[in-house]
């Protein structure tokens, strides 16, 4: 298949245009430098040089594709103003087309709020934090789009063992020999997924067009963020005594998105396995990360 991939060098979009390359997928990625080019030309991926929020440049080519995945944002505060001119331009062209254009768009586990003990599953009413609130509303107009086959992934929090992904704070602060420092509570819960885990899910999905609809992407269900966080400290011997910070401080410092990661959620992947038979492959965050601390030890 010819794949359209848009943020092809973003945590997501690098472990996704790895394992399409695997698959011997034939991959463009959007790219907007020199910098990206190089990094996606080096995967064996040709750039295709564009800016997301200008579409009208590349929105026929990414439907005239075998499929699109959307794993980009700007995370800026226009974030998503960007993503619904790009999603619209990427509608309107599929209306010329003679078959429908498989999408795969990505959504996200913030979307569905706090769960606590209730483990979400893809027919749980969407509680969205108010900055990302319109990823419902995108993912249900490329839903009802009838030039597009669109499955919604709700990825996990996203770790990875490249660039650390949601673990990235906790890395850099152990590795400095520093206290991490937790926002909200320790005993918030997280659902988690390694992000080549989260890649063999979007290309499953890729290769079943058949399969519309939302797909939730975890490995394991809710993972207390304190033990996260000693589990990094002590695979880097720095303090184990974290600091807890409050929700209001983190945002106050970070913006809106802070308010994420201090909410307590559990998620279940069953849809997803039972439909293409996804298994995730790194179940154990703790075992994996403290041996990819180990290895980069002097």
């Amino acid at each position: 298949m010819q794949v359209f991939v848009l943020g092809g060098t973003g945590t997501i979009g690098t472990a996704v245009v790895a394992e399409l390359v695997r698959r011997n997928h034939k991959v463009l990625a959007l790219s907007r430098s020199e910098k990206s080019d190089d990094l996606l030309t080096s995967a064996g991926v040709k750039p295709f040089r564009g800016d997301l929020s200008d579409p009208d440049h590349w929105a026929d080519v990414a439907v005239s594709s075998d499929a699109i995945i959307q794993a980009a944002a700007t995370f800026d505060e226009d974030m998503g103003d960007v993503d619904a001119e790009a999603m619209k331009a990427v509608i309107h062209a599929s209306e010329t087309r003679n078959e429908p254009t498989r999408l795969i768009y990505t959504g996200g586990c913030w979307l569905y709020g706090e769960t606590g003990d209730e483990i979400a599953v893809e027919d749980r009413p969407f509680d969205p934090l108010p900055l990302f609130s319109w990823m419902v509303t995108h993912a249900q107009l490329l839903l009802a789009a009838p030039g597009l086959r669109t499955a919604v992934v709700h990825p996990a929090m996203v770790y990875d063992m490249r660039d650390g992904g949601v673990f990235d704070r906790f890395l850099s602060a152990a590795k400095a020999g520093q206290s991490i420092e937790i926002w909200g509570s320790a005993a918030t819960r997280w659902p988690l997924i390694e992000s080549r885990d989260l890649a063999r899910a979007y290309c499953d999905l890729v290769e079943r067009s058949d399969l519309v609809g939302y797909f939730n992407a975890a490995a394991e269900e809710g993972v207390a963020v304190g033990r996260i966080a000693s589990v990094i400290s002590k695979a880097y011997g720095s303090p184990t005594k974290n600091i807890t910070r409050s929700v209001a401080e983190a945002v106050r410092e970070h913006g809106g998105w802070a308010k994420g990661p201090t909410l307590d959620q559990h998620m279940s992947a069953r849809k997803l396995q039972s439909a293409v038979g996804w298994q995730p492959q790194v179940t154990d965050f703790a075992e994996a990360t403290s041996r990819w601390i180990a290895d980069r030890q002097p």
